[in-house]
């Protein structure tokens, strides 16, 4: 199978090496930057001088691209040469909208297009420990499922075009959003007097430091169940605002802080306070107009298929 790469970035150039290892794959590798592709190409594979050149030969193209204008111009180009029943994967981190276009494009010239942006950064890249978040047709991602296995160790389709795409940008949205209130975290901590190391040792044995970031959110909020607490609204209530006083006594700004007390305040201000504190993220839900409940069943077999607890 002749299998092409576009983008041989520090990432791309990782996850490109370790598909040339994969069984009767010919890897066929293009970028901007011609020098990017040696080492590739002196360890075997085909440059291609240009994304249509790709397209004239390659069964599956992968593009991985810095955003959606590079690759809604590198995917036109691929477009005018793909044959039909070809593949074009973009794992870049690309605009829901964009890769939505591109496979509507694809689709009228016989092309599937999945969307499987990846998370593991460079080190996974290298290591091939690297998730794929995959959008598009299970029978495509199925087919193609050995390439990404070989670039990553957990593909996992998660939806239909863009699903993928929506899923990694939720995923970095709360990966910075978490940066941001732990730099408020350790400011406060280690502004108030204990060692940085000390606060870190001291945390992540917690209930919150021993387990998967996102493993708290099968509790309460996912399967729509506040009315047998783990932890009261409004005891949690107490905790934050003593923590965001805390903060103004060593005169550390606590902004982040702030709105999460905001927002449990006027939880609590809705008669919640019996009920688990999680019931403080229902606020957000109903200005979303979204509902969430998800079936325990299904939920828990997700979590046992992973080996989370």
């Amino acid at each position: 199978m002749r299998v092409g790469f576009i983008g041989l970035g520090t990432m791309g150039a990782s996850m490109a090496a370790n598909l040339a290892k994969a069984p009767d794959v010919a890897l066929v590798v293009h970028d901007v930057r011609r020098e990017a592709a040696d080492a590739l190409v002196g360890a075997g594979a085909e440059w291609a001088a240009s994304p249509q050149a790709m397209g004239e030969t390659c069964d599956v193209v992968f593009t991985s691209l810095p955003g959606p204008a590079e690759v809604k111009a590198v995917g036109a180009q691929l477009l005018e040469t793909l044959r039909p029943g070809s593949v074009l994967i973009d794992i870049s981190t690309n605009a829901v909208s964009a890769v939505r276009e591109l496979h509507a494009a694809g689709a009228e010239k016989g092309v599937d297009v999945l969307d499987a942006p990846i998370s593991g950064g460079p080190r996974g890249a290298s290591s091939r420990k690297l998730a794929f978040f995959v959008g598009g047709k299970a029978e495509v991602f199925d087919r193609c499922r050995p390439l990404l296995a070989a670039m990553g160790d957990r593909p996992i389709r998660v939806g239909e075009i863009g699903a993928g795409s929506i899923a990694k940008l939720a995923h970095n949205l709360s990966g910075y959003a978490l940066n941001v209130i732990m730099a408020e975290v350790f400011a406060m901590g280690s502004k108030a007097g204990l060692d940085p190391l000390a606060l870190f040792a001291a945390i992540r044995q917690g209930v919150h430091g021993r387990r998967r970031t996102y493993d708290g959110v099968t509790e309460q909020f996912l399967i729509n169940s506040y009315d047998t607490p783990a932890f009261q609204l409004r005891l949690a209530h107490k905790d934050v605002s003593l923590a965001c006083a805390l903060g103004r006594e060593v005169g550390v700004p606590m902004r982040m802080a702030a709105l999460t007390l905001e927002e449990m305040t006027e939880a609590l201000g809705r008669g919640w306070g019996q009920r688990d504190s999680r019931s403080a993220m229902l606020l957000e839900l109903e200005r979303a107009g979204v509902e969430i409940e998800v079936d325990r069943a299904a939920m828990q077999a997700v979590l046992d298929a992973d080996g989370a607890p």
